[in-house]
């Protein structure tokens, strides 16, 4: 508390007080007495300056009738039991991690709405990739079966996919016999139908052949 004395009243100030710190002291403690307990704790600290202007108005009524007067009344802070601060540091604690997780989730939340988001859009424009793929493949092998029923007379459009399925097969078969670093086995069915099958797709294969360069 700041405080100075009256010019016009020097003599209250001399004789009517013999020690004016103690009664200001005193009127203090009274006054915050009456204050804070109104506020609860969280509030008296939000509030200091309403206390020291409690503090300040209610000093210079009082000590004006002694000849001093009150310039400013400072609260500087305010120091509660230690029990009870470690409560509070306790509640501002938790209240501060649940705050953390809320944000926490809430950002967890945005990252899985994004991925999916980002899966969705992958996934539309993966099958926009294959439905061209296979119109385009599809578009091929009506082009040439169309051009090779046309060019081959005698030849139908099964002769033609049969021919096409064949060159397949070996191009799929040279393919893999020739990545060697990956791999460097070849497995076929082995079974007596199976091999059968093959001697006869094969010899087919080459009856077309001769059939197509006559």
């Amino acid at each position: 508390v700041q405080y100075k004395v009256v010019e016009e009243k020097v003599p209250s100030a001399y004789y009517k007080l013999s020690d004016p710190q103690s009664q200001i002291r005193s009127y203090i403690y009274d006054v915050v007495r009456s204050s804070v307990p109104r506020m609860d704790l969280d509030a008296s600290f939000a509030s200091k300056d309403d206390v020291a202007n409690a503090v300040k108005t209610q000093l210079s009524a009082l000590m004006s009738e002694y000849g001093y007067e009150i310039i400013a009344a400072l609260v500087i802070d305010l120091d509660p039991n230690a029990h009870v601060k470690a409560a509070m540091n306790e509640i501002n604690a938790s209240q501060r991690l649940r705050e953390a997780a809320a944000e926490r989730a809430e950002a967890e939340k945005i990252l899985q709405v994004k991925a999916a988001e980002a899966e969705a859009d992958s996934k539309y424009l993966s099958g926009l990739g294959v439905a061209r793929q296979r119109k385009a493949i599809v578009d091929g092998l009506r082009d040439t079966v169309t051009g090779f029923s046309s060019d081959v007379p005698g030849a139908s459009a099964k002769d033609v996919m049969d021919l096409l399925l064949v060159t397949q097969y070996f191009d799929m078969v040279r393919e893999i016999g020739g990545k060697k670093a990956q791999s460097s086995t070849l497995f076929l069915p082995h079974g007596p139908h199976a091999v059968e099958q093959l001697r006869g797709d094969l010899k087919n294969s080459f009856r077309m052949g001769a059939a197509v360069s006559k």
